[in-house]
């Protein structure tokens, strides 16, 4: 029985041991776990070959998915040490749902979402009762009203906010139908819509590109700050030293030649603290 016992305990301080040691990977192994999709993962993929990241003495192991609700809940549970993928507005959305222990590090990028039509070639062909389809996710639906009403297509309330929705729509001069669809059908819908908003992750998947494609985009200003992407970590770690590197490696020089080459100039770098882009 004393056996028993000695075994048994000897097998509950290996199992704890094992726990601490897959949340403490990016503290005391010099290796982070980044969770990521689609233009993003290739991105992180090619950083974690890179001679900065080799430089900087961190070992990135980059895990794919495909939704962005799943990044944020392995997040969440300690399953990944950052992820890369979500801007601020689409972060603070979830954490407000969820209650998330979470905390954004640093800044990227800003990816542009612009409007895009088939037939269109310029906003002032959007005609009466035109339908558009707009992602219908809270965040990226107050982004698609923002660039609508930025664009002079629609008016919204003066205090219009990252949790807006249609129903804070005070002009609608043309009678436009919005169409909510999946975020990541935006692209697909263009044949059955007047214009679309697409996020420039899907749209390049799509083989679109934003700066040159669109009849509209977003620009880095005052009102697109929260529409900046952010590196997102578990609220314990944000004070993580080998985290902190993950923003000077991603700002590196041979980082952002290979981005601005192979994303065509739609991932528009931005470095600057992430307190100075938070929205209380």
């Amino acid at each position: 029985m004393k056996k028993l016992s000695i075994s048994l305990l000897a097998g509950i301080i290996f199992i704890i041991l094992s726990a601490c040691n897959i949340n403490s990977n990016a503290s005391e192994n010099n290796k982070i776990v980044v969770g990521s999709s689609g233009s993003d993962a290739q991105v992180w993929n090619f950083i974690s070959k890179s001679k900065a990241a080799k430089e900087a003495g961190i070992e990135i192991e980059v895990k794919e998915f495909n939704d962005g609700l799943q990044i944020n809940e392995a997040t969440n549970d300690g399953i990944l040490d950052v992820n890369a993928f979500q801007s601020l507005s689409y972060f603070q959305d979830y954490v407000k749902s969820k209650n998330a222990d979470l905390a954004a590090i640093a800044t990227t990028y800003l990816e542009p979402m612009g409007i895009y039509s088939k037939g269109l070639k310029s906003l002032e062909e959007i005609p009466e009762n035109a339908e558009i389809a707009i992602p219908n996710d809270p965040a990226n639906t107050a982004r698609a009203l923002r660039v609508l009403r930025n664009a002079g297509v629609i008016t919204l309330k003066d205090d219009f906010d990252s949790f807006g929705t249609i129903q804070d729509i005070v002009e609608n001069p043309k009678n436009i139908k919005f169409v909510p669809v999946d975020g990541s059908s935006t692209a697909r819908s263009l044949p059955d819509v007047d214009a679309s908003l697409i996020g420039n992750s899907v749209a390049l998947d799509a083989g679109l590109n934003s700066i040159k494609d669109s009849i509209y985009h977003e620009e880095v200003n005052q009102d697109t700050q929260a529409n900046i992407n952010i590196l997102v970590t578990q609220k314990e770690n944000e004070k993580n030293e080998n985290l902190k590197k993950l923003s000077s490696i991603y700002h590196s020089k041979e980082v952002q030649e290979f981005i601005k080459k192979e994303f065509g100039g739609t991932k528009i770098p931005v470095k600057k603290p992430v307190e100075e882009i938070i929205i209380n």
